[in-house]
Order: C-alpha cells, then structure tokens, then sequence
C-alpha cells in the first residue's frame, strides 16, 4: 500500500507546509482508507498568506486588464492539460465517479477561460452634471483581499468561481478548501503558479474549522466568499470584522414539480440526473418531488425502475461508475436518518433504501443506494430538510397552486425544477416559485455567463456571469471641474 501523499499550501510563490504541528488525514469513502495528510493551518500561516495577498494587492489592482486576462487564459490552458490528473484526485478524495470528476475540472477550465474574457470589460460610466464646467465619472475598482471557502462536493470547480472572478477583478485571494479536499485543490494551484501568477496573488491555506473562522476573521480581509452549510454562513457572520463584504451560497432543499401535462420520459430524465449525480451531494440536487395525481404512478414507477438501473461503484475502481459513495461519515448518517423518518410517517421506500446489494454487507465505502421514496407527508424530513444524499422523496398533488405553496414552503430558496409542456404553467411557475435560479423542463439551473444565487436562508450575493465578477468590485465616483 502507498503511503498517504502530504499536501502542501500555497503561500507567497511558493508550495509550503512550514511549522505545520497539526495534520489532517484525508479518506477515500470509497475504501475508508488515509490516502493523503493535510496541514491544519495555525494563525502564523494564515497571517503570512493574508499578509502576501495584501502585499500583491497593492500591484496586483494595477495590472492591465489585458494582462491578467492573458494569465487566467494560461491557467485554464493548464487545467485541461492535467485535467485527469485534477479529477483522480477528486474521485479518490470525495468519490465521485471520474467520469463526473473529469467534467468538473473541464467545468473549472471554462470557468477560467469565461473570467478572462469578462477581466477586458469591467466598464465605468460618465454622467451629467447640473452646472456647466463639470464633469462625473464612475470607475470599478477592485475591493482588496479576498477570503474564498470552498466545500468538498465541488472542490475545484466552487474555488474556481471564486478564483477566476476575484483575479478577474483585480483582487488578491487567500483560498481555504475542504479539509476533506486537499489534495484537488493543490492540483489546481499547481496551475496557479506554472501560468507564471505572481506571488501573493493567490494563496492556498489548509485546515479545518477553527483555520477557517481565523480566515475570515482576519482583520485585512475585505471580502469573504463562502459555499457550504447554512450553519456555516451563520458563523460566518457571526466571524467576520467589521463591514466585511460578503457573498454566501448555502445550499438548500430543492423542489421538483411534474404537471399533468409534463413530458414523463423527459422528466424521469431528469430527475435521474439531478437526485442521483454525485451520490445527490450538490446544492441544486433534487430533494423532494411533488408530482400531478394524474402522472403520479407512471412517474414513480419510471423513476424507480431507472434507478434500480444506476451502477453504484468505486470511481477508480469502475470507471463507468453511475453514483459513487457518500463522501463523509456524518452525511451517510444524515441519509439513514431521514430515509427511516420517511418509513416511520408510512412512505413507501420503492428502491435503494439501504446499502447497494452489489457491493455485499462485507465491503468497504460509504455507498448507499439511489433510493426512491413514494407517498411522503409534508412534516417528513425529506421534504423540507436539506438529504444531501441519494434520496428523492415524492409526494401527489392536485392543484398547481398546492404544489407551488409545498415547494416555496421551506426557508431555502436556490433552485426549483418543474416539468410541464404548458406554456400558461411554465409563466406561472416561473413568475412564483421563490428561488434564485429556476429551471423549467431541464435540470441545468446554472449557467456560467448567467447568474447563480440563493434566496432566503440560501444565501446573499451571485457568481457566475457579469454578476459574479461584480461582487468583487465597489464604484468609486469621482466629479472633476474642468471650467469648459
């Protein structure tokens, strides 16, 4: 057996785990064995990357435009050629399939190439003034040091957004990834520094909680972005000095609605996709279903018999793995106890339910089968908590109006699904469901050149699109008396 590889930081130029005391182990869910060691940062390392974003800031800000377009296309060009160096690394970390982990790293690669584009039109505006002789002007300027937090579920892919956009701007960053993530977001910082970004520009700390609230409560960081729990945006706030910018996307409990007149094999599709990619450990994953009493059974019938179908497998092991395992013990965990809330309030579990049968009692992972359940009352868990797991729970409905007011019936408010062939429906759901992205016959609620952002307790601020490249800039208005 190899020994676990030791992940090092990225701080000021160059790859570092000096005066490390404490290390983290990172476990491949789907073996349950160490495969890397992180550091976990003390206060000395996240002052010397804060104090060397801030440094680099002060030139950073200043370069053309054109300039770091040209670098953050280097870094893209870099990414695609490790692209399956970056997606072993996920797949071993976090478990999912690679086929997945590799498209997540093209993902990450656009999202470079996207932010490089956006770096050359950061435009300000002239505006007129009362009395002759004067004239206004507003510029974009960036907003200084930037705090970026990232989760495991999306390890490289959510620090890109926040990578790109923040250099795009002209910030400078200090990046904490999961401590469950390490090693994927060394590999992407490896890019960092062979696109030739100077020093301090980006900077990779490593470490657990108590690393990250000592992250953004630093008192030179100026912005925080942060993707993760909801509880985590709570202390978030709770953490940061000051008036601190920030913009936090904190996930949610997704709704489905399928009309009578959806299009069924469209929808089943798509559900598929949406609840069970990435062992349903995404944001935007599909957590409840609310389905017309007249396509109700076709639906969960279909559904359940595609599920039964998903191969459930190691990502290295299988590379044509359709769901890999649960990525941490505690999620595992989450998923029985809401699956057993669903039987005990009489749901029917129509497939999955338990651990894949394939796989046998005896071995390793964290798997856990898709599983489909029917007939699920309003009060069960998952129905209005966040899974995060493979699990879909389902329930009939009759009216529209009934569905609409299920679905908005929960404090999160990031994305919601409908399937209808209606156009007087899609108006309708599109104008009433209170979520931030909503997407109607497709499961795609994010695109890179629009906006992606929360509602409610899911969050504040965007990114992706001109919007995400804004928030890491602040108007400065200056009015010049020219006596013309």
């Amino acid at each position: 057996m190899t020994e676990p590889k030791q992940c090092e930081m990225y701080i000021d130029g160059r790859f570092t785990h000096d005066g490390v005391m404490q290390w983290i182990d990172v476990v491949n869910p789907s073996t349950e064995r160490v495969v890397a060691r992180a550091p976990d940062a003390g206060q000395d390392a996240i002052d010397a990357a804060v104090d060397a974003a801030r440094r680099a800031f002060k030139s950073w800000r200043r370069v053309n435009p054109f300039e770091r377009s040209r670098l953050l296309h280097a870094i893209a060009d870099c990414i695609e050629s490790d692209e399956r160096e970056i997606a072993l690394a996920i797949t071993t970390e976090m478990g999912k399939p690679l086929a997945e982990a590799r498209g997540e790293a093209r993902k990450l690669a656009k999202a470079f190439h996207y932010y490089a584009e956006e770096a050359v039109r950061i435009f300000g505006q002239t505006i007129p003034n009362e009395e002759d002789g004067f004239v206004s002007f507003v510029e974009k300027e960036p907003v200084g040091v930037v705090a970026a937090i990232a989760p495991w579920n999306y390890p490289v892919e959510l620090i890109g957004w926040k990578l790109a956009a923040s250099l795009a701007a002209g910030c400078t960053i200090v990046v904490k990834p999961s401590e469950y993530t390490p090693s994927s977001a060394q590999a992407v910082f490896r890019c960092v520094h062979r696109a030739g970004v100077p020093a301090g520009v980006a900077n990779l700390v490593m470490g657990a909680r108590e690393t990250g609230r000592r992250l953004v409560g630093h008192p030179a960081i100026d912005k925080v972005a942060f993707t993760g729990s909801g509880a985590a945006g709570e202390d978030i706030y709770k953490t940061v000095r000051g008036i601190t910018g920030l913009s936090l996307e904190l996930g949610g409990s997704c709704p489905l609605i399928v009309t009578a007149h959806a299009d069924i094999e469209l929808a089943v599709a798509g559900t598929l996709r949406r609840a069970f990619r990435n062992a349903g450990q995404i944001c935007i994953s599909i957590n409840r279903a609310y389905v017309q009493e007249a396509v109700y059974g076709e639906f969960i019938e279909r559904l359940a018999e595609e599920a039964k179908r998903l191969v459930v497998a190691d990502g290295i092991a299988n590379e044509r793995a359709d769901v890999g395992p649960m990525a941490t013990q505690a999620g595992l965990q989450k998923v029985l106890r809401h699956v057993d809330d669903a039987r005990t309030r009489g749901a029917r579990i129509l497939c999955g339910g338990g651990r894949p049968e394939a796989l046998g009692s005896t071995a390793q992972g964290l798997f856990y089968a898709p599983t489909v359940i029917a007939d699920c009352q309003p009060d069960a868990l998952v129905m209005h908590e966040e899974t995060f797991g493979p699990v879909v729970g389902i329930a009939p409905f009759k009216t529209l109006d009934e569905a609409i007011d299920a679905a908005n019936g929960t404090p999160a408010g990031l994305a919601a699904y409908a399937y209808t062939e209606s156009i007087k429906e899609s108006f309708v759901l599109s104008r009433e469901l209170d979520f931030g992205n909503v997407a109607i016959n497709n499961v795609d609620a994010g695109i890179m050149n629009a906006p992606y952002g929360g509602r409610k307790q899911s969050g504040t601020g965007y990114e992706h699109g001109r919007e995400g490249l804004e928030g890491y800039l602040h108007l400065k208005h200056v009015r010049l008396r020219h006596g013309v």
